[in-house]
C-alpha cells in the first residue's frame, strides 16, 4: 500500500482469497484485486496497516495477523485480522482479511 504497488499487492492474494470488504465478502484473488484496485489509484495511501500479533501453526503452513490500521485522516484505529497460508509456490498468500470497528482509545 504504501509504495502505491497494485500489481505487488495483487501477487500476495491466494486464489481462495476472502475479504470482508463492502456489504458482502469478495471471493477469489481477481475480484479482491479487482475491487481493492481503488485504493491505489491516488497518489497518497488512504491508509496503513501493520501486524501487532502474529501466530503460526506449528507445521508453519498457516498464520494469522492482526494489528491496527490507521487512517490518517482519522485518530481512530480499528484492528484488522488476516490469515496467511504458505502455498506450494513456497510464497506466503493472503487467504482472509477482516477488520473490526474502531475501539474507543484506551486511558
Amino acid at each position: 500500500m504504501a509504495t502505491r504497488d497494485h500489481k505487488a499487492f495483487s501477487s500476495f492474494l491466494s486464489q481462495e482469497a476472502v475479504f470482508f470488504s463492502g456489504d458482502k465478502p469478495l471471493r477469489g484473488a481477481q475480484q479482491v484485486a479487482d475491487w481493492w484496485k481503488r485504493y491505489y489509484e491516488d497518489p497518497d495511501a488512504p491508509f496503513s496497516w501493520e501486524p501487532e500479533e502474529v501466530e503460526v501453526l506449528d507445521s508453519g503452513t498457516l498464520a494469522m495477523s492482526s494489528g491496527p490500521v490507521r487512517n490518517p485522516k482519522e485518530s481512530s484505529s480499528p484492528p484488522s485480522r488476516r490469515s496467511g497460508r504458505l502455498e506450494d509456490t513456497g510464497k506466503w498468500h493472503i487467504i482472509f482479511d477482516k477488520g473490526s470497528r474502531a475501539c474507543p482509545p484506551k486511558p
